[in-house]
């Protein structure tokens, strides 16, 4: 298991199981005002002792209560039907890597991941970290019933942590699950982690949305690069990396990757990569063994702050602010100057440098888009047609 710092806190990656939590507070709270109401208390001048030693009023509180479990039974059947949709398509990994120098393998690795389906080929998402250094032979997988998959061939990209492993073909028909739109989400919107947590296999926990689009997360010595995380409250423990964050649809829209704990465990604050940066990654691998990822050629200013905004007439700090062109590269033949504030790309507005180099790594190399960008107090639109990043390096 590996552990990592976020900020003052250490981000942990590794494998999981799943462990059903089972939380709404809007329920519960139902719960608590329909037991009050029945109870009598908002009008009932009798002592709370004297009305629950009446037999008739014991009953009554028996029916109110059968009356607000069923539907709060009701609410959880949902939770239940998507974790029976979810256990057949979650898997079990373990890995072992070699250490620089050994010809054995000595450090082991254990993760999740979820399987799919692409062209009639079946895939397994997880997280790089998970498999990264191990040979295929080193590559253990295993479904929620305990059958044991072969890996046929293995594909990862270090600036995203995330893995491909293609199954080979198996004499049954395996469960593949559905994948949702991960942009489409919002803060507040339910979502279940499953995974395999401390060796516990298949484990379910349950939470929100807490934020999106979280960046510049110091994730230890694994750099990763391209970061656009999803943030949630519900439980991912050491051993939950690579496995899927779904909503109440049963539909992937996450790939689990890491904590933010002072404890090494879960203290509510959990990192999930968007299932559409999962595929735009996970399709260049499968198609190529590789991933292009777009560039422009800029260097971006990472100090832009609320006083440098003013100074370049803007009302607030967001947008991305130029430093340098780099000659001939593709920002050079749009006409970008520096001082230049980008304020929107291809039809999305900018927050900030993380989220233009975001916007840009997910363009299709070789892609016109169009650039709004703020010029001496000026708007201005400008066309660039991205490049390869991998030619200016």
């Amino acid at each position: 298991m590996k552990r990592y710092r976020f900020n003052s806190e250490s981000c942990v990656h590794g494998g999981w199981h799943m462990a059903i939590a089972y939380r709404s507070v809007l329920l519960y709270s139902s719960l608590a005002v329909s037991l009050l109401c029945s109870a009598g208390f908002a009008q009932s001048t009798k002592p709370v002792a004297a009305a629950s030693s009446s037999a008739d009023t014991r009953e009554s509180l028996y029916t109110a209560l059968a009356q607000d479990v069923e539907a709060l039974e009701r609410q959880g059947s949902i939770l239940k039907r998507v974790v029976q949709l979810a256990t057949p398509t979650v898997v079990h990994i373990e890995s072992k890597k070699r250490e620089p120098g050994s010809f054995q393998p000595t450090i082991e690795e254990a993760g999740s991941g979820v399987v799919i389906e692409i062209d009639g080929h079946n895939y397994v998402l997880t997280n790089r970290h998970v498999i990264s250094d191990a040979a295929l032979t080193d590559i253990k997988i295993r479904l929620h019933d305990g059958v044991s998959l072969q890996a046929k061939e293995v594909w990862s990209d270090s600036e995203t942590d995330v893995a491909v492993i293609e199954l080979k073909e198996t004499s049954f028909d395996l469960v593949t699950a559905r994948l949702g739109d991960s942009d489409k989400l919002d803060i507040g919107d339910f979502v279940l982690a499953v995974g395999s947590p401390f060796g516990l296999s298949h484990s379910v926990s349950y939470g929100i949305i807490s934020a999106k689009g979280r960046r510049d997360l110091e994730l230890g010595n694994d750099e990763i690069r391209l970061q656009d995380f999803l943030q949630t409250d519900a439980a991912i423990n050491p051993g939950n990396s690579g496995g899927p964050l779904i909503n109440l649809r049963g539909e992937v829209v996450g790939i689990n990757t890491a904590i933010a704990s002072n404890s090494g465990g879960n203290e509510g604050v959990s990192f999930a990569i968007p299932i559409s940066l999962v595929m735009f990654t996970a399709e260049q691998l499968i198609a190529t063994g590789t991933v292009e990822h777009a560039y422009i050629g800029v260097t971006l200013d990472s100090t832009f702050n609320e006083d440098a905004a003013r100074k370049l007439g803007l009302k607030k700090a967001r947008g991305a602010l130029v430093r340098s062109v780099r000659p001939k590269s593709p920002s050079f033949f749009a006409n970008i100057k520096v001082n230049d504030v980008i304020v929107g790309y291809n039809g999305q507005l900018v927050e900030d440098d993380d989220h233009l180099v975001n916007l840009v790594s997910l363009t299709p190399v070789n892609q016109t888009v169009t650039l709004n960008v703020v010029r001496q107090r000026q708007p201005v639109t400008l066309t660039i047609t991205v490049g390869r990043r991998s030619n200016f390096e």
